[in-house]
């Protein structure tokens, strides 16, 4: 007897042997999504400097690195912006004025 659960963001996976096995693959636009946890590597900040300088709460990098979450709209694109530029986020991003 197969044993399914829904997850909360909409996987289902298969109870098997104590472990998770997801039964249909991630979609593919998540795939083309930078990997927040190495993002934030590259970075080489921890998660709680990383939610900090994004303005989130330290929760949602967790969920978005363990994949319970997915990063959507605005949170999505400036993960991109990350990808490609990350000290300019950051020093656009932060509270205090930087020198011209």
């Amino acid at each position: 007897m197969q044993r399914l659960r829904l997850k909360a963001d909409g996987r289902i996976v298969e109870l098997r042997d104590g472990q998770e096995i997801p039964l249909v693959p991630a979609h593919p636009d998540q795939a083309a999504q930078p990997a927040v946890r190495d993002l934030r590597r590259r970075a080489q900040l921890t998660q709680l400097e990383f939610a900090a300088k994004l303005g989130v709460p330290v929760e949602t990098i967790r969920n978005w690195e363990q994949g319970k979450r997915a990063p959507r709209g605005p949170a999505r694109a400036l993960l991109a912006v990350i990808a490609h530029s990350p000290e300019t986020v950051f020093a656009a991003l932060s509270s205090e004025p930087t020198a011209a």
